[in-house]
């Protein structure tokens, strides 16, 4: 443990965004997986439109690079065409 205070504020700062992390992550994994099962059924529309969403709010508030929400979404999205 630190005896700095300002390591000890810093290392409770990065537990907070940590929880928040892993939350929007989740929720993220929770999205895509409704959004797969959910192809050919007509809420799929929107599952995929929610899952979009969310990778798209990662990728904003830096959970997820940029990079990687693209390829997310385009392998989302080509899982979806290839079904239909």
């Amino acid at each position: 443990m630190a005896n700095i205070k300002s390591q000890k504020k810093r290392n409770r700062t990065n537990a907070k965004s940590a929880e928040r992390n892993k939350a929007v992550k989740s929720e993220l994994k929770t999205r895509m997986k409704s959004a797969r099962a959910s192809i050919g059924t007509p809420e799929n529309a929107e599952d995929v439109r929610l899952a979009v969403k969310r990778i798209d709010m990662a990728a904003a508030k830096g959970i997820l690079h940029k990079n990687t929400a693209a390829r997310r979404k385009s392998r989302l999205m080509k899982k979806i065409n290839s079904a239909g």
